[in-house]
């Protein structure tokens, strides 16, 4: 083969479970008794040039973060390191002999890593993941062993000794049961899918180069899924020095399923990928790509989707690494039953020896030499838990704990796991974004600790809210906001903000540099991806667009517009569509505080949703009670939008909205006629026809309010409905021409009538759904209309609150209504049998 000689002897490959301390500690002592010329590592190729980075004198864990981002996608892949994680131990050693250290795996960004946020995480083949879970139920039923984690430990963890001991020990033993197991793991000649290959193939031309070179013996250190293959395919390779693949180029599409099989990576991440490699070849959607090291928690690499980390927990197995099994037993005992007694929980001395005594049980059943993590565990459940469980124990499955895991368990996991988080060394480097974020900060004079108050109506405040709310829209820890209105133009003035450093706080700004150099650039990018992840549906879509507003945020993509116009023309509900106009219509003509008004986003959300919304609405339907406040909003929403259309048509604005209000008050026309709508909705209609309709045809009116035949309008539908339906079809009316209807005369005299038409049964079924239609009415208009009513039955002697007052008692009208009628029917029962109801005398 051209350009390559290979040296005599093998590379050696040693196969490790991530996080594993008795892996980690066979790579340590295998380099140092070896000293190889290289040291090849599964981790981030592109990190390569910067590997002196992680020699910093950082406190673990740390984590390689690596993204890649564009106008309309973004990923991000994570590649953990603890003390006790081989990968690590491998950089330590192979730099402390001299060695070339390489990462070998392709970029996190790459599509082999689509649907997988942690390169180190515990993941098969899915087509290969049945037969490899039942080897290991086989290897487990043979030991009696349950639950993966505890065979593992059963196999490899037992009696590990602290790196002291284990200093140049060789241990030929395990690294020969670590290759049989992972062996059979695998399974023979298996390929593995798309994306594995695609790994593979890029670590095996890695130590092709590093063995054509000549210089010595060759230690690779990669997940032990990938040795068989590793020592398979190497030879077969090039020996030149393998190129880090960049988005766009033909190896960002090795991973694209071409084989039909789904696999861990699946079609869709491949072809996300592939429609991110063609559009990073168009200057007009640059990609973004690169890495940082972040600090990383125990917690997080616990917990990490779900025990996806390599090695649950982390802070037992770090114990371990430190103290043997002997001292990683004493601390995790000495640890729980300290939370366990901070938490109230039953944990008395009693219990204590009970747990030992049951934990050096278990360990000689099973043939440990040292109680490992599962007797431990298995011994504080058998001592501490005293009533049946609900649940299965947590360390037999993998995943995060389920509902009804008895408390004493919940808190010796969570102890477990461990809360140690880490810290970057000075000098590390970061993305521009930190230092943005600082530099904004210290300009608006917000520094992240205490309580911030605001007064939005000041122009320094309101720019201090929008730092904020960008800070919020990263979802960076410690920025809270304990007080402030939900809508961006709700009138209310004041804001608070709670604000603190947390150890998390470093990672995930650091992390947000993925989205951005600037605040403002990544608020917004993060903005459209969450919009993006709406999926359709129009609610989050405005809700978003309200953050927006708050954010200051009003340019958005070209490619997020065309996203909302889909949403709102597959958006099946008025109730949820509608509603969600009013919105984006309100800041779009108000919102000149905030910079959204005009923006050209909600200019292209409403002129959409207006015709969806029409469309929607015209089906007759029938409106469940719960969505009758949305429904009558939907219409309100469009009668603000008809208003402010026809008042810029009137005024003579320059490019108003493109709509018809003719179209719309014809729907609304026949949407009131329609005796197969909901009363509600015929109410609304209605009310939308005679508060436009002197804008609309130019009808004569009477005192500029209703026409003249739009209260015999309102009276004609309310006379057909029934005692059911009438409140319905009233709130309807009012919550869209009240300020017409409950000043004239006549709309008072035509309910009087209607109301006193009703006889006793009819008037309280009617009654609630009438008094919520009344609530529509403003204290004020109430009053008026008391008074008008007053009037009708010669009664202006008496204050208006004898009709606007709360009920005697308390009690509601319905109730007293309700009363009443059952003492009429009482009365008229004794009536029929002779019997004064007022004496209770007999004829």
């Amino acid at each position: 083969m051209k350009g390559r000689t290979v040296p005599h002897g093998d590379p050696v490959i040693l196969g490790v479970r991530h996080h594993s301390p008795a892996c980690a500690r066979l790579v340590a002592a295998r380099i140092r008794a070896l000293r190889p010329a290289f040291v090849l590592i599964e981790g981030p190729a592109d990190f390569n040039g910067r590997l002196d980075e992680l020699y910093l004198p950082h406190q673990l864990p740390v984590a390689i973060y690596s993204y890649l981002a564009r106008g309309d996608g973004h990923r991000g892949s994570w590649t953990p390191f603890a003390e006790h994680s081989p990968e690590w131990q491998a950089l330590q050693a192979g730099r402390e002999v001299g060695a070339a250290v390489r990462f070998i795996d392709l970029p996190a960004w790459h599509g082999a890593f689509a649907h997988r946020e942690n390169r180190y995480a515990d993941a098969a083949d899915a087509e290969h993941q049945a037969r490899a879970e039942a080897y290991e139920r086989a290897l487990a039923d043979k030991l009696a062993v349950q639950g993966r984690d505890a065979l593992w430990d059963h196999l490899f963890e037992d009696g590990a000794p602290p790196p002291a001991e284990a200093a140049g020990e060789g241990d030929d033993g395990l690294a020969l049961r670590l290759s049989t197991y992972f062996g059979h793991l695998r399974g023979e000649g298996e390929a593995g899918s798309a994306g594995n290959q695609a790994r593979e193939r890029m670590m095996a031309r890695w130590i092709a180069w590093a063995m054509a070179q000549g210089r010595g013996p060759v230690l690779v250190v990669c997940g032990g899924y990938h040795a068989p293959a590793l020592a398979r395919l190497w030879r077969d390779l090039p020996g030149d020095e393998p190129g880090t693949p960049q988005p766009g180029e033909a190896d960002l599409r090795g991973a694209d399923g071409e084989d039909g099989e789904d696999g861990e990576d699946g079609e869709d991440g491949a072809n996300a990928i592939k429609n991110i490699a063609n559009n990073s070849m168009n200057p007009a959607t640059p990609v973004r790509f690169g890495s940082y090291i972040v600090p990383y928690t125990f917690r997080r690499l616990d917990a990490f989707a779900g025990y996806a980390s390599g090695m649950p927990s982390p802070q037992y197995y770090q114990w371990l690494w430190e103290h043997g099994a002997e001292g990683a037993a004493r601390e995790a005992l000495r640890s729980v039953v300290q939370r366990l007694r901070e938490r109230k929980l039953p944990a008395s001395t009693a219990d204590l020896m009970a747990v030992h005594a049951r934990a050096l049980g278990l360990a000689r059943l099973r043939g440990h030499r040292q109680p490992l993590r599962s007797d431990w565990l298995d011994a504080l459940a058998g001592a501490l838990v005293k009533e049946a469980l609900d649940a299965p124990l947590p360390w037999t499955y993998r995943g995060p704990l389920r509902p009804g895991t008895a408390p004493v368990l919940v808190q010796a996991m969570d102890v477990l796991a461990g809360d140690t988080a880490g810290r970057l060394a000075p000098g590390t480097p970061q993305p521009p974004l930190v230092a943005a974020v600082r530099a904004e900060l210290a300009a608006h004079g917000l520094p992240l600790r205490g309580t911030v108050t605001l007064d939005l109506l000041q122009e320094g405040d309101r720019a201090r809210s929008r730092v904020l709310h960008r800070l919020a829209l990263l979802e960076l820890p410690g920025v809270v906001r304990t007080r402030g209105p939900a809508l961006a133009l709700s009138g209310e003035r004041g804001e608070a903000w709670s604000l603190s450093e947390p150890m998390e706080q470093q990672a995930a700004l650091i992390e947000a540099g993925a989205w951005g150099a600037t605040l403002e650039d990544a608020a917004r990018a993060r903005l459209e991806d969450r919009l993006r992840q709406a999926r359709g549906r129009i609610a989050p879509l405005a809700e978003g667009l309200n953050r927006a507003a708050w954010a200051g945020l009003s340019a958005l993509s070209d490619g997020l517009l065309r996203d909302i116009g889909d949403a709102i023309a597959q958006e099946p509900r008025f109730e949820a569509l509608a509603p969600a106009l009013g919105l984006l219509h309100t800041l779009l003509r108000h919102g000149q505080m905030l910079g959204m008004a005009g923006a050209p986003v909600l200019r292209v959300a409403v002129e959409a949703g207006f015709d969806r919304a029409l469309w929607l609405l015209e089906a007759p339907a029938a409106v469940a009670p719960a969505d009758i406040e949305d429904h009558l909003g939907g219409h309100r929403a469009l009668h603000r939008i008809v208003a402010d259309t026809l008042a810029d048509l009137e005024d003579g604005t320059p490019d108003p909205l493109t709509l018809e209000p003719a179209r719309a008050f014809a729907v609304w026309q026949r949407k009131a006629a329609d005796p197969q709508a909901a009363p509600v909705s015929r109410g609304a209609a209605l009310g939308a026809v005679l508060a436009l309709s002197g804008r609309l045809d130019g009808g004569e009116s009477s005192d500029g309010g209703v026409p003249r035949n739009g209260v015999q309008e309102a009276m004609d539908l309310l006379g057909a409905m029934t005692a059911g339906t009438l409140g319905d079809a009233l709130a309807g009316l009012l919550a869209l021409a009240r300020e017409a209807l409950a000043t004239e005369p006549a709309f008072a005299a035509g309910m009087d009538r209607r109301v006193r038409a009703l006889d006793d049964e009819a008037f309280v079924q009617a009654l609630p759904a009438l008094r919520a239609a009344f609530a529509w009415l403003p204290p004020r208009e109430r009053g008026d209309l008391a008074g008008q009513v007053l009037a009708l039955h010669g009664a202006q002697h008496l204050p208006r609150r004898t009709l606007t007052a709360a009920s005697p008692g308390g009690l509601p009208p319905e109730t007293l209504a309700r009363a009443r009628a059952g003492e009429a029917a009482a009365a008229a029962r004794l009536a029929a049998w002779g019997i004064d109801a007022g004496t209770g005398a007999l004829p």
